[in-house]
């Protein structure tokens, strides 16, 4: 085990109020690793529903050195084949008897499960612990490979960030599969807390009478979910023991940000906003909450551990206040590096604890990160990652189009399209990407600027947003 269960740590059951911990949390897991460990080697692929069971066998994995890729729960099957053929896991949760080489696995404490038949292929470098993909909708995901010793860094250094201890409760509130969800969990098994595995949507009532009947401390959610956290007219009076929210997972409206510090500021409460990639396991920065409304529109400063700097393109990277370049971060949870087949599993680690995030940004003269735009075509809808490329292509029959990313949404731009074809274009990219529409704006534009080589103009585009 890489001693990410604090032997104080509990999982709780939201549905039934059950509750695992202490000895008998570890004794299961230890169950379930040792049933895992009688398997054929190689990785594991498991879709992660939010449930006990599945987290339970994450937490197995991770306690045998089992690596383990966890995916959406949701995925299509043409997309998880897609998976399975390029990676060859030697163990695959839920059905798989479609798929050619699998049969059920004959040990009944790891539930549903196939095995994979046959030649297990390379075998994974002994780091390796976790594989998250890294888009969200759209593409064939690479896999982001992840050490041990990156998912422990970096849950130690968010409930170092956060002051999380064993008096914390906190719900799933977000996706396991999302890097942003997973490192909820981690960090507040790590420091010995309480999570509520909670299966309903954040918007719903049942998950605040849950958040009521557990004593929920402290909330995650991405930048969607505190527009509907307004819209709801959300009141931290209500929930006398909800004292920390905290925002990741795309760039939240810094009008929001001041809304929800006030918010909890007049209850004594805490608002932390955050940055991070999956390719750091979750996060790099925090911006602590006293610095606000002082330090509105930062994201604060790096992890416990960590280091950023920027890459200006004209000289070394630098600390200096002021300059623009592309945010570099290191520290020890930078992943090893990426995966798009099996054999990329046994790789090493490729980046030495140094990663150029494709983000731009600057500092200030106290060492605040202020991210300030993407040099990558990837942008986030609601937390999830998507390639604008990909989305292009999703709709050019529809005729010439752009994709870029707005202050908060996707922006598609359109030449000469009246409203009726507007709309059709929102519900299909929509559709596409898995998303609400209201995180997709669709506008018309007579012509399409352009370069010079006659490719469209992204940046007069963004300018424009």
């Amino acid at each position: 085990m890489i001693g990410l269960l604090h032997p104080d740590a509990r999982l709780v059951e939201a549905a039934s109020g059950a509750t695992l911990g202490g000895v008998d949390l570890h004794d299961r897991v230890a169950e379930l690793g040792t049933a895992l460990d009688r398997e054929p080697p190689g990785v594991v692929l498991a879709p992660m529903p939010t449930t006990v069971t599945a987290v339970l066998r994450f937490l197995a994995a991770l306690r045998v050195g089992r690596p383990i890729a966890l995916v959406d729960p949701r995925i299509e099957g043409e997309r998880l084949a897609d998976l399975v053929d390029r990676f060859c896991p030697a163990v695959l949760f839920g059905d798989a008897e479609s798929l050619p080489g699998y049969r059920p696995g004959p040990d009944q404490r790891l539930g549903d499960y196939q095995r994979r038949a046959g030649d297990p292929g390379p075998a994974p470098h002994p780091d390796l612990a976790l594989l998250l993909t890294t888009s969200g909708s759209t593409g064939s995901p690479k896999l982001v490979r992840l050490s041990r010793a990156a998912v422990l860094s970096n849950a130690a250094a968010i409930g170092a960030a956060l002051g999380i201890d064993g008096d914390e409760v906190a719900p799933t509130s977000l996706p396991l599969h999302y890097t942003f969800g997973l490192s909820v969990l981690t960090s507040h098994l790590y420091a010995g807390a309480t999570v509520v595995v909670e299966e309903n949507a954040l918007t719903t009532r049942d998950f605040w009478s849950n958040v009521e009947r557990f004593h929920v401390t402290s909330l995650a959610a991405v930048p969607y979910q505190y527009e509907m956290l307004r819209r709801l007219r959300f009141d931290p009076v209500r929930y006398p023991r909800l004292r920390t929210l905290t925002q990741a997972g795309g760039r939240l409206n810094p009008d929001l940000v001041e809304d929800f510090h006030r918010r909890m500021a007049a209850v004594g409460g805490r608002f932390f906003v955050m940055y991070g990639q999956t390719e750091a396991t979750a996060r790099m920065a925090v911006l602590p909450a006293d610095r606000l409304p002082a330090k509105l529109g930062s994201a604060g400063v790096s992890v416990r551990g960590g280091e950023i700097t920027v890459s200006p393109g004209d000289g070394p990277e630098t600390t200096e206040p002021g300059r623009t370049g592309e945010i570099v971060y290191r520290g020890a949870n930078v992943m090893m590096g990426y995966a798009e087949t099996a054999a990329d599993l046994a790789r090493g680690d490729d980046l030495g604890g140094v990663l150029r995030t494709g983000d731009l940004g600057r500092l200030d003269d106290e060492g605040f990160l202020y991210i300030t735009g993407r040099i990558k075509r990837i942008a986030k809808i609601f937390g999830v990652r998507v390639n604008l490329d990909d989305v292009e292509r999703s709709v050019a029959r529809h005729g010439p189009v752009a994709a870029v990313a707005g202050p908060d949404r996707l922006v598609l731009v359109v030449e000469g399209a009246d409203d009726d074809r507007l709309a059709r274009i929102r519900a299909e990219a929509a559709e596409g990407l898995g998303t609400h529409s209201s995180g997709i704006l669709v506008r018309s534009v007579d012509a399409l600027p352009l370069t010079a080589t006659g490719k469209p103009d992204y940046r007069a585009l963004e300018d424009q947003c």
